[in-house]
């Protein structure tokens, strides 16, 4: 069996569409590729940044929950119970007595002793 030649272009047309095979072959193939590579390699480096953040504010909110538990420790103990019922609640023991020292009277305002303001005076200096 013999082979047939077929002339170099001379005559022979391509059918439509058959140009655009490869450009469009090779637009899917690099569409495939970022669609595989770039956009979960961006998810990903999202998702690193987020658990970076996220794990600062964890780190931050475990300080701050020792700092309570310690605290917490501390207000259950007999002396400093004691301690903030004297200071906040004015509380004593019993036995005990209270005494304030009341601050120095305030010197009176000088007020004119003329009209509008003869009638302000004793109001004011009481």
């Amino acid at each position: 069996m013999r082979r047939r030649r077929t002339p170099a272009r001379s005559g022979v047309r391509t059918p439509p569409g058959t140009r655009l095979v490869l450009p469009v072959l090779a637009t899917l193939l690099f569409v495939g590729i970022l669609v595989v590579g770039v956009f979960p390699t961006r998810t990903y480096l999202s998702q690193q940044h987020d658990i970076a953040s996220t794990s600062g504010q964890l780190h931050q909110l475990q300080q701050s929950n020792d700092a309570l538990r310690s605290e917490a420790r501390r207000l259950g103990t007999d002396a400093e119970i004691e301690q903030q019922a004297r200071r906040n609640y004015d509380l004593v023991m019993p036995g005990e007595e209270v005494y304030r020292v009341l601050p120095a009277p305030e010197t009176p305002v000088p007020v004119p002793d003329v009209w509008p303001f003869d009638q302000l005076g004793p109001r004011v200096n009481q």
